[in-house]
């Protein structure tokens, strides 16, 4: 069965590709925020599905023939089916080499550990917070009372990351900007106050003040 049209607004793919090769599944209110970013950042051609997993969607058998841990954001790149958003965004940004991979091999390490540290300390900290106040409000405060101090905490070692820099690693935006960026959108979401964090309200800002964010 002939594929939709791609839900894209870009037309760049490279001549002999297969058009619309590139599938993201989950909404754009979900982690798969952080993928259609990244895709929209790349100017790829791609179709979304915006499964939602409050709905079930993910928890039918096609979808768990994607990813059998039922959770998006997901992908299918032409046979190559990924899940993970930090794991599908590094994917990404190597396989379409357009200035947001690092250029050696120490800031490949650099991008891996902040990608590794935006989900085992920024959204760990970030996540009792937002379950109390908009999964279930009113839930878990006795969470979030416990979960704000680690806010604090890794938000200093953020700030303290980007002393003398615009960007994580260095003066342009890459991959590992846009994975930190993708996952402190909640302290947006939450407003959590960032005037301690001076240099992480800047560089927040400045990553998510790109089009392709705004877009997605």
């Amino acid at each position: 069965m002939k594929e939709p049209p791609a839900a894209s607004d870009n037309t760049n793919s490279k001549q002999g590709e297969a058009v619309n090769a590139l599938t993201i599944y989950g909404a754009p209110q979900s982690r798969a925020f952080r993928t259609l970013w990244m895709a929209k950042e790349l100017g790829l051609d791609f179709k979304n599905e915006p499964l939602s997993p409050r709905s079930g969607e993910t928890r039918k058998p096609e979808f768990l023939a994607i990813n059998p841990n039922g959770h998006v954001p997901a992908i299918d790149d032409g046979g190559v089916r990924l899940c993970e958003s930090m794991a599908i965004n590094l994917y990404l940004a190597r396989k379409h080499d357009k200035g947001l991979w690092p250029k050696n091999v120490a800031d490949e390490g650099r991008a891996f550990m902040w990608s590794l540290w935006a989900i085992t300390e920024a959204e760990a900290a970030l996540l009792p917070v937002l379950i109390n106040r908009f999964v279930r409000p009113g839930s878990d405060a006795e969470g979030e009372a416990k979960a704000l101090p680690k806010i604090d905490a890794m938000l200093k070692i953020l700030d303290q990351a980007l002393a003398g820099k615009d960007y994580l690693l260095g003066g342009s935006f890459s991959v590992a900007d846009l994975n930190v960026a993708s996952v402190l959108s909640w302290a947006k979401l939450l407003k959590i106050d960032l005037k301690e964090v001076p240099k992480v309200d800047a560089w927040l800002g400045r990553c998510l003040g790109r089009p392709a964010a705004k877009v997605s």
